[in-house]
């Protein structure tokens, strides 16, 4: 029997039927539309915020601040009303910047001495620069779970936010919330620091004062001396000095000598060197009580107010820089034009200045 035979009598048309199955849902849920939405329009106004900002409404504060910090081009614009609107109802605070190694004690610090003046009446903004990862692009932003009691006081508020990868993208960012938190009515903003690379530089350019904390037992605290860091500290401070009293007064006395080979600061200020405990408290009240005279000492020769006016001038520097940045960016056909020309320096056609300055020529 052939084969023609053998298959004729099974029903292949049964075998090919495909039963209904379930309906498969939409690919974006409706009630997810309706609830971006609903989003999209309980989205306060430009007037609400400030509105809220002024009156210290910490939810319509953390609002603008999340708008500060959009890469999105319709939030950028509606933060930049909303810091315009505010900047009148600023300056009027005491901006503080703190940095050192990591495990110097920075956020334990910050916690004691924001405590401390929240209890005489104070209200503390705590800004904390957290860097990004290069890989996963992500920061831990972790800062609050180390200030316990200072991130449920209700005269304090502490809000981390990520580098990006951008030290003059967050330097940026960090000034206009310092505005912001101004507005709200805080008077005392702490900015903290990673403590390592180039961060110092982008904070020491927004604040008032600038806090260096430093350990005993690191090895030769005269090492300190290489890096700029020292040259922009307003004081020093030597934290744990409760671990061991007799090394850290050592290593107070090296790090007194060692500014003495430092020329003195335009600000006319003495740099000053100091013990700290931020378990023990002992020597909290202190460092603000120098970062107060530092205030009223150069309110008194000018210097305060023409440093502000210095810092204004670099942000308006920065601004430019960081448009040319975008423009040349974006500029139509760049994209390609680079591609183009870093195949040939793979290549080895093309040398990479010869390379750039093709690219700026154009």
């Amino acid at each position: 029997m052939d084969d023609k035979h053998l298959y004729s009598n099974f029903d292949y048309d049964s075998a090919l039927t495909v039963n209904a199955g379930v309906k498969q849902p939409e690919q974006v849920s409706n009630s997810y539309v309706e609830r971006m939405r609903a989003k999209r329009a309980s989205e306060p106004s430009v007037e609400e915020l400030v509105s809220g900002i002024l009156h210290g409404d910490r939810m319509l504060l953390s609002r603008a601040i999340t708008l500060v910090e959009s890469s999105l081009f319709a939030h950028q614009q509606k933060a930049q009303e909303v810091i315009e609107r505010c900047l009148p109802y600023s300056g009027k605070s005491v901006r503080l910047g703190i940095t050192g190694v990591p495990g110097a004690g920075k956020s334990t610090i910050i916690e004691a001495m924001g405590k401390m003046l929240t209890g005489h009446g104070h209200k503390v903004a705590v800004l904390a620069i957290d860097p990004s990862s290069e890989r996963s692009k992500g920061s831990i932003l972790g800062d609050k779970t180390r200030m316990e009691e200072l991130s449920v006081d209700p005269n304090a508020f502490i809000r981390p936010s990520p580098s990006a990868g951008s030290l003059g993208g967050v330097a940026r960012k960090t000034r206009e919330i310092i505005t912001l938190c101004e507005a709200a009515g805080f008077d005392v903003v702490i900015v903290e620091t990673v403590g390592v690379g180039q961060s110092e530089v982008a904070a020491h350019s927004m604040v008032d004062f600038f806090l260096l904390l430093q350990l005993a037992n690191t090895g030769d605290e005269l090492q300190g001396i290489k890096r700029g860091i020292m040259e922009m500290a307003d004081m020093i401070a030597i934290n744990k000095c409760e671990l061991d009293p007799q090394r850290a007064e050592l290593s107070a006395g090296q790090f007194r000598n060692a500014l003495h080979l430092f020329p003195m600061p335009d600000s006319g200020w003495t740099v000053k060197v100091t013990l700290c405990s931020a378990y023990t408290k002992q020597g909290v009240a202190e460092l603000w009580n120098s970062v107060m005279d530092y205030v009223t000492f150069t309110k008194k020769n000018g210097y305060f107010y023409h440093k502000r006016q210095q810092q204004n001038l670099r942000i308006m520097t920065e601004a430019i820089e960081n448009g040319l940045r975008e423009r040349f960016y974006n500029a139509p056909g760049m994209e390609e034009r680079m591609e183009e020309l870093s195949r040939e320096i793979l290549e080895n056609k093309i040398s990479p200045y010869a390379a750039a300055d093709q690219l700026l020529g154009n």
